[in-house]
């Protein structure tokens, strides 16, 4: 089992800037991800992290805007949101990747997730 404590959700402004983060608990993941879903669409991959090398991925979308990093020794994962755009607004999940392909994009191989924050940037 593994239990993910997700916060920093909020309200911003378009073009500023919010860090997410997740605290996992339990057993040990290969790798983590950073999903979103906004009303009426399908969730969506937006960053993943290797927790061994630290080897990043990013969705396209946020390329040069997102960071995703890594505390090993907290087990947090964090996702820097810099230059938020009114697109961005959705429900972020974290989630853990127990299998050993790189880099897993899709949602459905992520066993464990977290409750969701919600990130509304405003106009």
């Amino acid at each position: 089992q593994v239990q993910l404590v997700e916060s920093g959700g909020g309200l911003v402004q378009a073009g500023g800037s919010l860090r997410l983060s997740c605290a996992a608990s339990g057993r040990s993941s290969y790798a983590m991800g950073w999903f979103r879903q906004a009303p009426g669409m399908e969730r969506e991959f937006v960053a993943a992290i290797n927790w061994s090398d630290g080897r990043t991925a990013y969705a396209d979308s946020v390329k040069g805007r997102f960071t995703i990093s890594r505390d090993n020794a907290k087990n947090t994962v964090y996702l820097q949101m810099d230059s938020l755009k009114p697109e961005d607004t959705a429900v972020y999940y974290c989630a853990a990747y127990l299998g050993s392909s790189w880099p897993q994009l899709n949602y459905w191989y992520y066993s464990y997730w977290g409750q969701g924050t919600q990130v509304t940037v405003s106009s």
